[in-house]
């Protein structure tokens, strides 16, 4: 149990710490920011439930106001904006990459986690985002889908690099696999 509570809230410090690593900036102009890894990282590594906990912790810290976004934002008025859609998605996505790495033989492999970050921490995260957009902006929902597709190059990414950090930590620390739920 308690070694439970501190991997959530590692994980919900190292989302946090993460949005002070500097932005880079694609040949596209869009600047890319670390965060997102973070929260991939932690469905990957934690599994599905303690992954999703993890990204809930964190929300909760951004909601008590700590600037702890990309950024530097933080507080209640940021689940009031355009980016409502990713706050609501980040949870979710860090639960279905761990559900999904979880149904692979071997769900620490690279091959695993890239397919679940793909699908769930690309394109559901960009999704429901999207919808958060269109209902905040003045916008139709393909132009709020349009807005996020500068965003996928460097979420392929960070999908490939969620792959390699996760694949390495198994090797390093295999009593992690057994601890995934």
């Amino acid at each position: 149990m308690e070694r439970n509570i501190a991997m959530i809230a590692l994980f919900a410090a190292l989302i946090a710490a993460l949005a002070f690593v500097p932005a880079l900036t694609l040949l596209n102009g869009v600047p890319i920011s670390a965060q997102s890894m973070g929260i991939m990282l932690a469905g990957a590594i934690l599994g599905p439930k303690r992954g999703a906990l993890a990204v809930l912790l964190f929300l909760a810290l951004v909601a008590l106001g700590l600037p702890i976004l990309s950024g530097g934002r933080g507080g209640l008025g940021v689940f009031m904006g355009p980016t409502i859609g990713y706050l609501i998605a980040f949870p979710i996505g860090a639960f279905v990459v761990g559900w999904i790495a979880g149904r692979f033989r071997n769900p620490m492999s690279i091959t695993a986690v890239v397919t679940g970050t793909v699908i769930s921490g690309i394109f559901l995260v960009n999704f429901i985002g999207a919808l958060g957009m269109w209902a905040k902006l003045d916008t139709t929902f393909t132009g709020a889908l349009m807005m996020t597709t500068p965003f996928l190059l460097g979420d392929a990414i960070k999908a490939v690099l969620t792959g390699i950090i996760t694949a390495a930590v198994a090797q390093a620390r295999p009593s992690l696999i057994k601890q995934r739920a």
